[in-house]
This record gives C-alpha cells, sequence and structure tokens, in this order.
C-alpha cells in the first residue's frame, strides 16, 4: 500500500464526508482528492521525477495538507519545514536533500528569491497566496493550478519500498539530520497506532501541532487513512478558541503534549462542552505521574493514552490504559507488531530494574537518514537476521517483571521543550554570534509546563556590557520560537572538565 491511498481509498468510500476543517473551510474527501489531483498533475508537468524531493515551507493549512498527498501522487518525497525555520537553515535542509520544488506562501517571497539563488536544484516554486506581476514568471500559483489543470488521478509510480519523506530532526550537533520514511514504514507505523487507538470513522480528531512535527504529521495520515476528520488547527496559542472549536466539532480525539495538557491544567473548563472527547494522547515528553492523576480527573470520560517515540521509529511504546493506575510511570509496551528491548553498551540484553538503551525491531525502524551514512550506522544497526535492521535509540530505559518500560535518561543533551527537540549546539552558536559572548553553554532543566525549560549559561568577554534581555532579543531573532531559551544566566566563567571542556553536568 502507498501512504497516497489513505486519501484515495477513503475518497473512493465517503467521497461526501467532510476530511478537513481548516481555516473556515469545510472540504470532503472528494474535495481535498480533487485539489491534490491537480496539484500533482502541475509538479508532473513540471518535470518531477519519482523520488524528486518536495519542500512544504508552510504553517498549519489547507494547502499544507492537499501539498503532502499530492507530492506523493506525483511520485515525489515531501519534506515538510517548521515555517519558523530561519533562511539559513532551512537552505541547509533544501541543499541536503537537493529540493527539486518548494511549496510555500507569496508572504515568503524574499526568502525565494534567497532560496533560488544558494538552492541550484531548485526548479520549481509554487505559492499558495497572490503573486506579484513581478515573481510570476518564476513561481507558480497554486490557485492557477487548481483552476487550470486536470484533477485526474494520476497513474501511480511508486512501490511501498519507495521514500515517502523526509522528516529531518535536529541532533546533539545541531545539523539536522533527514529521517528517511518509505511508504511501507509509514502505512506500517500509521496502522499499528490507529489499531491500539481503536479510531473509527466518526472520530474526528484536532490537530495543533505543527505538520512539520511527526506527531502532527500523524494525525492527518491516520484520519485520512481511517476516513475520519481532521480540525486542524495553526497551534495552541489561544487556549479558549481551541475549546470552543472542540465544543463546536464535536471531537473525539485530542492529541497533545505536555506543554498543552499544563495549560488545560490551570484552566476552567466548566464553560466548555467536552463530553464529546472519547480519547486523549501524549508523546513528545513522558508526562510525570501527577499530572496523569490531575488529567484524569478533570477529564473522567475520556481514555488517556501515554506513549513514547522518536522520529526514526515514530512510535516505539504505548501505555494501555488499563495500566495507567498501576504504573503510571510507565511509557509502556511495543506497539502492536513490534519488539523493544534494552542493552548495555556490550550488546548483552538486560534483566527487568537493570537500566541501558532502548533497542526497537520492527517495520517502523525507518531507512536511516538521507545522505549521512556514518551517523545511519550509528543509530541503524544490523540485526541478528539476514537484512534486519534495529533502531538504538539513544534513550536509556529500564523495565519492570511485566515487560512495562520506564524512560530514564537521554545519552545525549538534546532538550525535549514544547514537544520539540533543541540541539543545544545550535543555540550555542546562535548566542556565539553576539558580539559580546565570550563562552555559551546550553542545557535541559526541569519545567513542569514545557517538559524541558531551555537555559543559557553566558560569558561575556571584558568590557561587554549586555544584558539576559539583550541575550533573549538576540535570540529571538535568530532561532526558532521553541529554541529561544527560557532563562539566562551571566556569570563570570563556566565550568571546566579537566580537557578544558565546558562541563555541562555540573552546570545542571
Amino acid at each position: 500500500m502507498l501512504v497516497q491511498q489513505f486519501l484515495e481509498h477513503s475518497t473512493d468510500r465517503l467521497p461526501d464526508k467532510v476530511a478537513l476543517i481548516c481555516d473556515g473551510q469545510r472540504l470532503t474527501y472528494a474535495d481535498v482528492e480533487a485539489q491534490a489531483n491537480r496539484l500533482a498533475n502541475a509538479l508532473r508537468r513540471q518535470g518531477l521525477q519519482r523520488g524528486d524531493r518536495v519542500a512544504l515551507y508552510l504553517p498549519n493549512s489547507v494547502e499544507l495538507a492537499i501539498g503532502i498527498f499530492a507530492i506523493l501522487k506525483a511520485g515525489g518525497v515531501f519534506v515538510p519545514i517548521n515555517h519558523t525555520t530561519k533562511a539559513d537553515k532551512c537552505a541547509y535542509i533544501l541543499n541536503n536533500c537537493a529540493a527539486r520544488a518548494l511549496i510555500t506562501s507569496g508572504r515568503q517571497i524574499e526568502l525565494v528569491q534567497q532560496l533560488t539563488e544558494v538552492v541550484p536544484s531548485l526548479k520549481t516554486v509554487v505559492l499558495t497566496s497572490a503573486i506579484d506581476p513581478e515573481n510570476r514568471d518564476r513561481c507558480l500559483s497554486y490557485n492557477d493550478i487548481q483552476a487550470d489543470y486536470p484533477e485526474s488521478r494520476p497513474t501511480p509510480i511508486n512501490i511501498d519500498v519507495d521514500l515517502a519523506c523526509l522528516i529531518y530532526t535536529s541532533g546533539s550537533t545541531g545539523e539536522p539530520k533527514g529521517v528517511m520514511s518509505d511508504h511501507s514504514n509509514v502505512v506500517f507505523a500509521a496502522s499499528a497506532i490507529v489499531q491500539y487507538l481503536g479510531n473509527v470513522e466518526s472520530d474526528i480528531v484536532i490537530g495543533l501541532l505543527p505538520l512539520s512535527f511527526d506527531y502532527g504529521l500523524y494525525q492527518l495520515l491516520m484520519v485520512f487513512k481511517f476516513g475520519g476528520t481532521l480540525v486542524l488547527e495553526k497551534g495552541f496559542t489561544y487556549p479558549a478558541v481551541i475549546l470552543q472549536r472542540i465544543t463546536e466539532e464535536r471531537v473525539t480525539g485530542f492529541p497533545g503534549v505536555p506543554t498543552i495538557f499544563t495549560v488545560l491544567l490551570t484552566m476552567d473548563l466548566s464553560g466548555y462542552d467536552l463530553s464529546s472527547l472519547r480519547y486523549l494522547t501524549n508523546t513528545a515528553a513522558a508526562l510525570p505521574p501527577s499530572h496523569i492523576a490531575e488529567i484524569r480527573d478533570k477529564f473522567p470520560w475520556t481514555t488517556l493514552f501515554s506513549m513514547y517515540g522518536l522520529t526514526e521509529t515514530k512510535r516505539t511504546l504505548y501505555l494501555p490504559p488499563e495500566q495507567l493506575d498501576h504504573r503510571p510511570g510507565s511509557v509502556g509496551i511495543p506497539i502492536p507488531g513490534t519488539e523493544a528491548w534494552v542493552e548495555d553498551d556490550a550488546g548483552q540484553r538486560l534483566q527487568p530494574g537493570q537500566v541501558g538503551e532502548l533497542v526497537v525491531r520492527g517495520r517502523h525502524v525507518m531507512r536511516g537518514y538521507w545522505n549521512a551514512p556514518e551517523k545511519t550506522a550509528a543509530r541503524f544497526r544490523s540485526g541478528t537476521l539476514p537484512g534486519e535492521r534495529l533502531c538504538y535509540t539513544g534513550d536509556l530505559f529500564r523495565t519492570d517483571e511485566a515487560g512495562f518500560f520506564y524512560f530514564v535518561a537521554r545519552k545525549d543533551d538534546v532538550i525535549k521543550s514544547r514537544g520539540e527537540k533543541v540541539p543545544p549546539k545550535e543555540v550555542e552558536n546562535a548566542l556565539y554570534t553576539l558580539a559580546g559572548v565570550q563562552e555559551a553553554a546550553v542545557i535541559g532543566v526541569p519545567d513542569d509546563r514545557l517538559g524541558q525549560a531551555v537555559k543559557a549559561f553566558v560569558v561575556l568577554e571584558p568590557g561587554a556590557s549586555l544584558t539576559e534581555a539583550d541575550v533573549l532579543r538576540h535570540c529571538r531573532t535568530h532561532l526558532e520560537d521553541f529554541m529561544v531559551p527560557r532563562f539566562v544566566e551571566l556569570r563570570a566563567e563556566l565550568p571546566k572538565s579537566a580537557n578544558g571542556k565546558i562541563n555541562k553536568l555540573e552546570l545542571q
């Protein structure tokens, strides 16, 4: 099965059912299918070949959702990029994957001009909003495509081992890596999650997380697979608006992260009718047991799924809801059709209670990192069966006697804040571009709302008169919102190890 067939099969069965609610629009499956087909036909007319990469640089929107399926229908590989990503990082991603096409908003025309100069592979740009006459020669209009191209379904040219998407994720070095997911990876992962959530056609799921984040992306893919309805929002900036939307649309599924649930726990929900909610899900960072108890008290009629995953496997573990009372600190057992265990550094499987690295086996283990064989070899290793690939997660876990998994710590120092991965190195690099900064170190500190908060320690050059506010202002200019430190501490010096490196453990 191919990922675009999630949409096609649901369209064939339920053409008149509302599939997507976003930006005041209510699109049926037939509407989504027609728009995706037109865009796919346009991309093929522009010369897109099987396996070509197409980047999507958009906030959550109708065009982003349709663009994902259109690229797949055209035989390409979609590359979603967070719309707050700065120009340099965006250029790096496009060059790294040799993107042939870019779909973005007309409001990004200055960025488009920069990118076309520094990304030689970029041949086609589609703008989702009005195009100035001076830019018509270099860009295509999404609206013109919808008016001019046929809505006939393109003949598929892929098979399930072809790549479907590249999801870029940052590691401890701060250099984004493109996780390669083929169609069979995505189909398996989506199917397993739908199975344990018990999704049915009547489910209406609200999407608050960016589609550039795999947790947000899979809400779209899963809903279209089981024939439900997705209410796609820009984010959770205005919680009252989201709660009203849940009330109006009778939402049944609410995927969240600790940041979102923390806000909900502080709110008076008595003014909203949330009785339609059937289930809540949490991943990205583990919920503290105290928060799990509070959520269940606040939403006693719902089922809560506590989960763990990483982009390299999509979803790995989930806690069956009936175990919440007995094992509130656990993130569960392997998802259906997969296996996981804990190993020590010598490759030996560990006994219950012993701490080691989580290793994952299954069809959801992705293909590796794009154009990064050394990093792929370190994370994705051979299994005992010929040709088998295992994922070494880099996260430390233990199990109990019944086989339930408990997250302990991360082997590297990547910070998970607001459901996003924050590589300290990237924040530190931005700090070092500020005149007057002599040394910088970034760590994650516990935060009930964010999971972890980003904290920066800065040593100034002699004579520099920067303040914490100056540092934060600089970070807001040069970093995505979720990477901006919440705390800045100016110090006279930073602790060092014997070999001269900054000792982050001491800062903790």
